[in-house]
């Protein structure tokens, strides 16, 4: 237990015949953990949440009454390894060795344990093999995910894990095939994402009953029927119809389904003609490759036509008349029936002057000075898809860029408040490249490349941009209440009430959902690389969302990359970005910690106001977190918490703790942070509000699916181009955007 206690162990503690539990966790202990052998009355270890340095050698032999062992939540410990002297604890629970610093492989020594319930190994640096011992085990809690170099082989042990519940096993480098899970009748969360698994995901995974949570992205894995993902992304395109979510029954296409047309067990034909639809045409149709006939005319379609659909073999026509299109009309063969009439602003070639597309901008989006001559009443024209505005309605809105209309300024530019004929607020973010150079139009670009791609309820909404000369302007939603910056930090000169911890509870978690979007929810996985609060705006409803991705970059496939210029803010960075431009999600893993200190505080990251001891605030708070009993003295002093409140203060505290650590490896990702935060938001919902956090049921027909996707996403998530035969998001009707809801607060 806490005592606040510091020093080391005596190297004689197994002359203690007569232990029968020895608790020091939550202290500040060093040095060597002493042998403990032959201690035959002791039951209880634990020593987690210290600082122990090394573990002496056969620490753990003839411990024949233990039952439980907590080493966990050492990260200073010498590399070690499995600790195989444990084979004669027969009665062994519980064992916690998770951020312990083990290396090496797992001995087979599992069969011994027949009373192991709870085996945690997470965070640290084991490889090889799962032991086949563990087949056949009683271990109902599994958790060996997150670790450095990664297991390796199959899965299929845990197929003979029947009392498994809770199976953790991502961020490994697991290959072959998910086994046949169908005797693991309490399972109810299987993490396997970020690993190399293949093949088909089994008929008996989605049979499953007791399964609530599983994640299987960032695989090699392939959904049961790839078609019906395909047709989730060309109905994430219009923004999940209701007359698609009615029509579609069951998970077969070709069996009777509404709008499709089949042959040979093949789509052949799509006709959503006339039927009111709005949104962009996906690029997903280019997947349908057996496709002859497309009809889309007759509808509210904005945006451009994908240059993908041109590498349709089979199309012969394809008909997008009657619809609100714009930009330039892909070349398609000479054989396609190209049907285009009804769409004023389709094939207007780009302005001279405008510099050209700018990289990742919608295929075939023209400049905003092209359209200048459109007046501000035909603005809802581009509204529907990331379109191009004329200049002159920019400058209508924001009263031609006056000073009273600032929101803001950035190191790339000003944020100035509009408002559109209809009363609609916007906020139009101006560059000049001029004065940027290539940094502030590449910046520009890197913008409009990822806003293009990602959409979530927690990040700021693209509405359009505009290229005019040297002028580059985005347009986003406008957010009425401003940054966290000014909610925590300037509250007093706003005229603003301090935030309540709910709030700030409320606010994290927000964040935390749309960066875990970013790195591993989007079709391709982004790194922010500058969060902060000033990056994070509020709504009315104090809801938050994330901003300002001018430095957001592509996340490297498994690896990771260095950057030779450095972006973000210091008081943010990684330890390992600043050192070396080492480039990972656990860069914003860590801005995000720092955050969570923010909001427990009160506190900027950097304070040149206070003394140097304290002007760096996670050096600071890590001296906090070694003694719990600190912490109260460490809160902002307006939050005045009662006890309840304090529970959860403890709680983030700890994991501001793990996301600020100083290995990248040693870091939960996102989703973690996810989980740990959603129960407390949870207990202040009152009990008719319905769950926010997007629960799956596996059992979900497509037309379920759909509906709950219209009704918790609207149109997020993206889609880039999409293989069937290489999916990175195997249950088609996953609801793409959330974290599931754990019980656990453990490392995730």
């Amino acid at each position: 237990m806490s005592m606040s206690l510091t020093g080391t162990l005596p190297s004689d503690l197994n002359s203690l015949s007569q232990l029968h539990s020895l608790s020091l966790q939550d202290n500040a202990l060093s040095g060597t953990i002493p042998s403990l052998a032959n201690l035959s009355a002791l039951q209880t270890v634990y020593l987690n949440r210290n600082n122990f340095s090394a573990v002496s050698a056969a620490a753990f032999a003839g411990l024949t009454a233990l039952q439980t062992l907590s080493l966990g939540s050492n990260p200073s410990l010498a590399l070690w390894t499995f600790p195989a002297d444990l084979a004669s604890s027969t009665n062994l629970a519980e064992l916690d060795l998770a951020t312990a610093s083990l290396t090496g492989s797992l001995p087979d020594i599992f069969d011994k344990f027949v009373s192991l319930q709870n085996l945690r190994l997470s965070y640290n640096n084991l490889t090889g093999m799962l032991p086949n011992s563990l087949a056949g085990s009683s271990i109902t809690k599994l958790w060996l995910n997150n670790q450095a170099t990664g297991f390796t082989g199959t899965v299929q042990v845990i197929s003979n894990m029947t009392q498994l519940s809770q199976a953790w096993l991502h961020t490994n480098r697991f290959t072959g095939p998910i086994p046949d899970l169908s005797q693991c009748k309490s399972l109810f969360d299987l993490q396997l994402r970020d690993n190399q698994l293949t093949g088909l995901v089994p008929g008996s995974l989605m049979s499953l009953s007791s399964l609530k949570n599983v994640s299987l992205d960032n695989n090699l894995l392939q959904g049961p029927v790839p078609v019906v993902t395909v047709l989730l992304k060309i109905a994430e395109g219009f923004g999940y119809p209701i007359q698609l979510a009615n029509s579609w029954n069951g998970n077969d296409p070709c069996d009777g389904w509404n709008f499709v047309v089949c042959a040979e067990g093949k789509i052949v034909t799509v006709n959503f003609a006339k039927q009111g639809f709005q949104g962009t045409i996906s690029p997903a149709f280019a997947n349908l490759t057996d496709l002859r006939s497309l009809f889309l005319n007759g509808n509210n379609l904005t945006g451009s036509i994908p240059d993908s659909l041109t590498t349709l073999s089979q199309l012969v026509t394809l008909d997008v008349s009657d619809n609100n299109l714009s930009g330039e009309v892909p070349k398609f063969a000479s054989k396609v029936k190209l049907l285009t009439a009804g769409n004023a602003l389709l094939g207007k070639p780009l302005s001279p002057g405008s510099g050209g597309t700018p990289s990742g901008s919608p295929p075939g989006g023209s400049s905003g000075g092209e359209l200048q001559s459109q007046s501000s009443g035909d603005l809802r024209a581009f509204e529907g898809g990331h379109p191009t505005i004329p200049i002159e309605v920019l400058r209508q809105v924001t009263n031609n860029f006056s000073e009273e209309n600032i929101l803001g300024r950035g190191g790339f530019g000003v944020v100035y408040k509009g408002e559109l004929h209809d009363g609609t607020k916007i906020a139009v973010k101006r560059m000049e490249s001029v004065a940027m150079g290539n940094k502030g139009l590449n910046e520009f670009q890197a913008e409009i490349a990822v806003l293009s791609k990602v959409r979530h309820r927690h990040l700021v909404a693209l509405l359009g941009f505009c290229i005019n000369g040297n002028e580059r302007l985005l347009v986003y939603e406008y957010m009425p209440q401003g940054t966290l910056t000014q909610h925590l930090f300037e509250w007093r000169e706003h005229g603003y009430t301090p935030l309540t911890w709910k709030q700030r509870v409320v606010v994290a978690l927000d964040v935390a959902r749309g960066v875990e979007y970013l790195h591993s929810l989007a079709q391709q996985s982004f790194i922010h690389r500058d969060l902060k609060p000033s990056n994070i705006l509020l709504g009315d409803d104090m809801r938050a969302k994330v901003a300002d991705f001018g430095l957001v970059k592509h996340a490297p496939d498994g690896k990771y990359s260095v950057e030779t210029r450095l972006a973000g803010t210091f008081g943010y960075l990684a330890p390992e970005y600043a050192a070396t431009g080492r480039v990972t999600t656990k860069v914003d893993v860590y801005a995000f910690g720092v955050v969570l200190m923010e909001l427990i505080t009160g506190r900027k990251a950097l304070d040149d106001t206070v003394p140097d001891e304290r002007s760096h605030l996670v050096t600071w708070f890590r001296r906090v977190l070694i003694n719990k009993e600190n912490i109260p003295k460490a809160i902002d002093q307006t939050l005045d918490p009662d006890e309840e409140t304090m529970v959860s203060i403890y709680k983030v505290a700890e994991l501001a703790g793990h996301c600020t650590n100083r290995e990248p490896y040693q870091r939960p990702d996102m989703g973690h942070a996810v989980n740990v935060l959603v129960p407390f938001v949870e207990q202040w919902k009152p009990s008719h509000e319905e769950e926010d956090t997007s629960a799956d049921d596996l059992q979900m027909n497509l037309p379920q699916a759909l509906r709950r996707w219209q009704a918790n996403e609207g149109t997020s998530s993206t889609f880039n181009d999409m293989s069937l035969t290489q999916t990175q998001s195997s249950i088609p009707f996953k609801p793409a955007g959330f974290a599931d809801t754990f019980d656990s607060m453990d490392g995730r």
